[in-house]
C-alpha cells in the first residue's frame, strides 16, 4: 500500500500544522493496528500449528477438526479483511490532518515519513499473512480430499447406466473407467467391461467396440454378459463391413449358449446378407 504522492505535495505546501490532538489519534491508531497485526499473525502460526498435527492424526479425528480449522481461517480473513479497511481509514485520516495542517514544515516532514513507513511495514505484514492463510488453506484441501470416501461400486454403476440411458457415452466411459480403477475385483466387473463397449458402440466407434466386447468374452468366460458382448460384437464386425467375422462370432454364440435370450436376434443376424 502506497500513500498517493499528491497527499505528500499538498503536505509540503500547506502551512502550518495539525493539532497534537490530531497526530495523537493518529498515531494511536497506527498502533492498534500494530496490536492486532500481532494478535493476527500469532493465530496464524497457532493454525499452522494445528494443521501440522492434523496431517499426523488418525483419518477420523482429522475429518472431526477440519471444519473448525476452516471457520477458523476464514474468520482470521474476515480479520485481514477489515485491517485493511481500517488501514484505508487510517490513510484518510492522514489526508485530513495534511489538509488541516499549520505546524512548521519540519514537523510535517516527520509525520509524513513516520506515517508511510508505518503503512507500509503494515501493508507488507498484510500480504505476508495473506500468503500465510493462501498455504494453509491449501493443505487443509489437500488433507481433504485424501480423506475423501470414494461412492460404493453400485452407486457408480447406477451412474454409468444412468448417463447411457440419457446419450452421454462418453460420459458414462469415463464412470466405468473410475469403477474399474476404484474395484478392479468387483462382481459387476464384467458388467462393467461390457458397457464399455456398448459407449463406443453407441459413437459408431466399432473397431475399440470390437475390442472391449473381445475382453468381456475373454477375461470373463462363463459370465452372463459373454453372450451378449458376442451378439454386441458380431453387430460391431457388420457395420464394418466384415460379414465373415460376423458370422463366426453368431455361429460361436448360438453353439456355446444355446439357451441365452440373445439366441433369436444371433440366428435373425445370421440369415441376413447385408
Amino acid at each position: 500500500m502506497k500513500l498517493s504522492p499528491l497527499f505528500f505535495l499538498m503536505l509540503i505546501f500547506v502551512s502550518g500544522c495539525a493539532t497534537k490532538g490530531e497526530m495523537s489519534s493518529a498515531f494511536q491508531d497506527i498502533d492498534e493496528l500494530k496490536n492486532r497485526l500481532n494478535v493476527t499473525e500469532k493465530n496464524i502460526s497457532s493454525v499452522k500449528s494445528e494443521s501440522k498435527e492434523i496431517s499426523e492424526r488418525s483419518s477420523r479425528e482429522a475429518l472431526k477438526n477440519l471444519e473448525t480449522l476452516r471457520k477458523g481461517t476464514a474468520d482470521m480473513q474476515a480479520n485481514l479483511d477489515a485491517m485493511r479497511i481500517d488501514v484505508q481509514v487510517m490513510t484518510g485520516k492522514v489526508d485530513d490532518i495534511g489538509l488541516a495542517a499549520k505546524k512548521p514544515f519540519d514537523d510535517i516532514t516527520l509525520l509524513k515519513e513516520d506515517t508511510f513507513k508505518s503503512v507500509s511495514a503494515m501493508d507488507e505484514r498484510l500480504k505476508k499473512l495473506e500468503s500465510d492463510l493462501a498455504q494453509i488453506n491449501d493443505k487443509l484441501s489437500s488433507i481433504l480430499k485424501s480423506l475423501e470416501v470414494p461412492p460404493s461400486a453400485e452407486n457408480l454403476y447406477k451412474q454409468a447406466l444412468d448417463l447411457v440411458k440419457s446419450g452421454e457415452a462418453g460420459k458414462a466411459r469415463d464412470v466405468l473407467n473410475k469403477f474399474n480403477d476404484t474395484y478392479p475385483e468387483h462382481k459387476l466387473s464384467p458388467n462393467v467391461r461390457y458397457w464399455i463397449g456398448e459407449t463406443w458402440y453407441i459413437e459408431k466407434n466399432y473397431e475399440q467396440a470390437v475390442l472391449d466386447f473381445q475382453r468381456v468374452i475373454k477375461e470373463y468366460p462363463g459370465k452372463e454378459k459373454v453372450s451378449a458382448a458376442m451378439l454386441k460384437q458380431a453387430m460391431s464386425f457388420r457395420e464394418l463391413g466384415d460379414l465373415k467375422s460376423a458370422k463366426f462370432v453368431l455361429k460361436e454364440l448360438i453353439d456355446k449358449f444355446p439357451q441365452s435370450e440373445e439366441i433369436p436376434a444371433a440366428k435373425e443376424l445370421l440369415v441376413r446378407k447385408k
